[in-house]
């Protein structure tokens, strides 16, 4: 029996020795044929400087799939992840030089600007076999007519948002941003592009517009809503204050708006009526790259079925991936704000001329400063009055110092005489 059961032992550490347990345990997410090709990918021991939206990848929370982790538990190479909150803030990162990122993920207009300027490389396609998940929206799409700079990421809308408890009447317009009534209640874009849409769609203004005196009526428009509302401008920190119940409006992302409802049952939506602006998100590989084959690893990577599913499941926006888009499992299939069956009235980003970037950054900065405000004016009118009133009495005084001296001196001269 001993040496029955010893035999048995030996037998089974043979095969065990032959066959590891990893060889019959199948995989949480991927193929064989899906591991072996990052595998032989030969990235192991390199780094890939990834330089993302904030809240914009599925990183292991409540359950879900952490991609970085995922990645570089199938290549061996480490993924040095970071976030920017905006276009503008990213383009200054990357303008200034001094940085490195393999792979970003800026908007259209942005991206047609760092075409331009020459700042991105163009993508070895070749190393994309996932470009045929691609919608086809997405393929050669308007802001990279060549098809040369990027591989599409996620597509969105800006919507209102607005709390249940504090609105009375189901919003329809951007106009209600400027009702006082709402004052200290309403979340604004923290970022110039998206918030000078909102009061260039209520003027009824393209969004692309080159005269300087449609973004000037737009800023005087935003100075307005400034002091009839007081409103907070916010990008991330978005989440937790309307999640709150603290106010009645934001203004964010069709996606975003999914994920706080969520979490406050009390929150809706609406497309105002003037229209609101169609953004694309693209995977682009900047020219300060230094690791450009992992860079083209990781946004094919992002672009694995199961990988851009997880990921719409975490960030809730419109995925240029066909098969995350017709997958009914999705928590946003049929979804009216990311996927809505009738498309709201839109326009695209595009970039702009650099007197008009200019101008925008100068008005911006006025607006938020108060500088453009009515009570900043009355202000500055009310310092005119003074400064006019104490340059008068200053004259006043220099003349009669004046005639009071020629006086003297004229009683002098007489006094001389006699």
């Amino acid at each position: 029996m001993k040496k029955a059961l010893s035999l048995l032992i030996t037998f089974l550490t043979i095969l065990c020795a032959l066959f590891p347990v990893s060889a019959f345990a199948k995989d949480k997410y991927f193929s064989d044929e899906q591991i072996n090709y990052y595998k032989n990918l030969g990235l192991e021991g390199t780094t890939v400087n990834v330089y993302n939206w904030g809240e914009y990848i599925s990183d292991g929370s409540d359950g879900s799939m952490d991609v970085v982790s995922e990645f570089e538990r199938l290549t061996g190479a480490r993924v040095n992840y970071s976030n920017f909150e905006s276009n503008e803030n990213m383009y200054s990162k990357l303008a200034g030089g001094g940085v490195s990122y393999d792979v970003i993920a800026p908007s259209d207009y942005m991206i047609e600007r760092l075409i331009e300027e020459n700042m991105l490389l163009e993508i070895d396609y070749n190393n994309i076999p996932n470009m045929k998940y691609i919608s086809e929206e997405c393929i050669k799409p308007f802001y990279d007519p060549e098809g040369k700079y990027t591989v599409g990421f996620n597509t969105g809308r800006t919507i209102l948002i607005y709390n249940k408890k504090l609105v009375k009447d189901t919003p329809d317009s951007w106009s209600v941003l400027w009702d006082e009534q709402y004052k200290n209640k309403v979340l604004m874009f923290n970022n110039s592009r998206d918030a000078f849409a909102i009061a260039q769609a209520v003027l009824g203004q393209d969004l692309n517009t080159t005269n300087e005196q449609d973004w000037v009526r737009a800023a005087e428009l935003l100075a307005k809503q400034k002091d009839a509302v007081n409103p907070v401008y916010v990008m991330d920190e978005v989440f937790n204050l309307m999640e709150s119940g603290e106010y009645a409006f934001a203004t964010y992302y069709a996606g975003d708006y999914e994920l706080m409802v969520e979490n406050n049952e009390d929150l809706g939506f609406c497309f105002p009526k003037e229209g609101v602006n169609e953004f694309y998100d693209a995977f682009c590989i900047p020219s300060c790259s230094q690791n450009k084959k992992g860079a083209e690893a990781f946004i094919n990577f992002m672009h694995e079925p199961e990988v851009a599913f997880e990921n719409e499941e975490y960030i809730y926006y419109a995925s240029a991936n066909t098969t995350v888009a017709e997958n009914k499992d999705s928590s946003l299939f049929k979804s009216e704000a990311v996927y809505p069956e009738n498309p709201p009235k839109s326009q695209y980003f595009k970039n702009l001329p650099q007197n008009i970037l200019e101008l925008q950054n100068i008005l911006w900065s006025q607006v938020k400063s108060g500088k453009l405000s009515a009570n900043s004016k009355r202000q500055e009118k009310k310092i005119y009055i003074l400064s006019a009133i104490l340059a008068g009495i200053v004259v006043v005084i220099l003349i009669y110092s004046f005639i009071n001296r020629k006086k003297k001196r004229k009683e002098q001269d007489l006094s001389d005489l006699y």
